[in-house]
């Protein structure tokens, strides 16, 4: 029996399954209550200890994109669009084809989330992508956000913090998004053909968002002297690996906002004109990246104090992500993130300062760092029972995993809800990600929309059991990468007709849930208001005022 902290034994069960996980399904209160919540805890530490039911991994290996490269996908997506330049007919048909990559890692996503065993991996998957954003309408992101989450995110997100680091600052969807593709030693040759010499941004995030922290202590001289480090990384071109010279035209969307200023507020990206992308070549690294010596400045450089020899070449960039990985600052800044996202909106600066150590003395290691904070004495006071205001995205998830829904095939109705609220996955432009807190989230329109959906959730109405983001007899793809501004401006994510999945749709229903059974699933922990209010209400109403219920807006 776990006795640290203060906070009640029949309160555990429910507080681990609100925070290490999205919520209960039928029946998690229950096993979790027999087997103890520090079995459960340790368990899902381990998550490769877990089985992931037979059909669940035929249904993510049934979508066909998660399982390809940034090679492959540029090649079998990206080249018909740009080989049927000229022909307009063709190059839209080519470019519809190609939404399939966003709606299968929507449903990759969300199919984990609501019905995989592993849930702290699918918590801290959305979690570290968060962390490492990146948004799918810009540019040739959408091509590979998908693999960008299956192949930098997922597999380390409880191991080595640096090893996630070094995999998301090489792959081509990072690498685009925060344009380090183009960053170039000034007088370099390459220059003059296609890049503009140093671009800073991919530097100054990984410094203030991704490792150190906005107060960490690097200064504007230190973003500069990374990027020069930085210059030289990018993606292969044609040519390269026997693809032929030449590359694809595109235009990687102009008015995204990008980096903040070391004053506050987000500054503008470089404005440019259309260029030029590489092709990442067949051969050589699977997933696109090249360290290309024409691009990379071999001048000597100092950040943080720490000399970088000129001739290094790639290893001083692998230098300055090892100082950056273990930095202090960076224990601290990735401490107080996660216990911000696990405990409080504020969390306790006791619980930070022990996590920090304990991730420096395990030079990183995130499972380490969370199994601090899981059997400390704050995660278990009772203050934070019910202390956190649940996102949209944890508020969708956690609602149809109380319900047991059955296999769900349509995912369009939870992306859409997502979307009303505000907090679509792979969708937020900026490179800080969504917010978790309360004042984020809480607000009279939003709860409006919650209870709709829970409405319609409550009483069966959401077409989930209908075909694969079923368009509701609009045609053309069910959601899709669109520009705001026509075709030079930034681009959104957006549902195909708008509304998308709503109660009106045709299609198979599933079931309403049996409110008692909800309430079973929650272990029955409602104010005295709530119980009289859900026993008050027409029986078809009672399930959806206990997924609308204040006590299900907070885990």
């Amino acid at each position: 029996m776990l006795k640290v902290g203060n906070m009640p034994q029949e309160k555990r069960a429910l507080h681990a399954l609100n925070r290490l996980a999205f919520g209960p399904c039928p029946g998690d209160l229950e096993r979790v209550n027999q087997i103890g919540v520090e079995r459960y805890i340790r368990e899902q530490l381990d998550p490769q200890s877990i089985l992931v039911p037979p059909d669940l991994a035929q249904r993510v290996a049934a979508l066909k994109t998660l399982q390809m490269t940034p090679v492959e996908l540029f090649v079998t997506f990206q080249l018909p669009v740009q080989q049927a330049k000229g022909d307009t007919d063709a190059q839209k048909a080519a470019y519809q084809r190609s939404q399939i990559i966003l709606q299968e890692a929507v449903e990759g996503r969300l199919m984990r989330a609501i019905y995989g065993p592993r849930q702290l991996q699918e918590v801290m998957t959305a979690f570290w992508f968060n962390h490492f954003n990146v948004f799918a309408a810009k540019g040739l992101c959408h091509l590979w956000i998908g693999a960008y989450e299956q192949e930098a995110i997922r597999p380390h997100t409880m191991g080595r913090f640096r090893t996630l680091l070094d995999a998301t600052a090489k792959h081509p969807a990072m690498l685009f998004y925060l344009d380090n593709w183009q960053n170039s030693a000034p007088n370099s040759g390459a220059r003059r053909a296609k890049f503009e010499g140093i671009n800073e941004n991919y530097a100054r995030e990984v410094m203030e968002l991704h490792t150190l922290g906005v107060n960490g202590g690097y200064t504007q001289a230190d973003v500069t002297a990374l990027a020069h480090i930085l210059t030289g990384w990018g993606l292969q071109k044609r040519g390269q690996a026997g693809m032929g010279m030449g590359a694809p035209e595109i235009n990687p969307g102009r008015h995204v906002p990008g980096g903040m200023s070391r004053m506050g507020g987000w500054g503008p990206w470089w404005r440019r004109p259309a260029r030029r992308a590489p092709l990442p070549g067949a051969l050589g690294d699977q997933y696109g990246f090249y360290f290309d010596p024409s691009r990379h400045d071999f001048s000597e450089q100092v950040v943080l104090g720490r000399s970088y020899s000129g001739g290094a070449g790639i290893a001083a960039g692998e230098q300055a992500l090892d100082v950056l990985a273990r930095a202090p600052a960076s224990a601290r800044h990735l401490s107080y993130q996660l216990a911000q996202y696990f405990v409080a909106d504020n969390p306790p600066q006791t619980l930070v300062a022990r996590m920090a150590e304990r991730f420096e003395q395990s030079q990183g290691d995130i499972r380490a760092t969370l199994e601090t904070l899981f059997f400390s004495p704050e995660f278990w006071d009772e203050r934070y029972y019910g202390a956190k205001f649940k996102t949209p995205y944890d508020y969708v998830i956690s609602a149809v995993r109380l319900t047991g829904a059955p296999e769900i095939t349509n995912y369009g109705p939870l992306f859409g809800t997502m979307t009303l609220l505000g907090m679509a996955p792979y969708a937020h432009e900026t490179p800080d990600g969504y917010a978790n807190t309360r004042e984020a989230w809480l607000n009279p329109d939003a709860m409006m929309t919650r209870l709709s959906f829970a409405t319609a959730l409550g009483q069966g109405h959401l077409p989930l059991l209908a075909p694969p983001f079923e368009a509701g007899g609009g045609g053309g793809p069910a959601f899709r990468v669109k520009f705001k501004n026509g075709g030079g401006g930034a681009k959104m994510l957006e549902l195909n007709p708008p509304g998308n999945g709503s109660p009106g749709n045709k299609g198979p229903r599933m079931n309403p849930p049996e409110p008692a059974q909800l309430v079973a699933s929650l272990g029955g922990s409602f104010s005295t208001n709530t119980r009289e209010a859900i026993e008050a209400a027409p029986v078809q109403l009672r399930s959806a005022l206990v997924l609308g219920s204040p006590e299900f807006m907070v885990r």
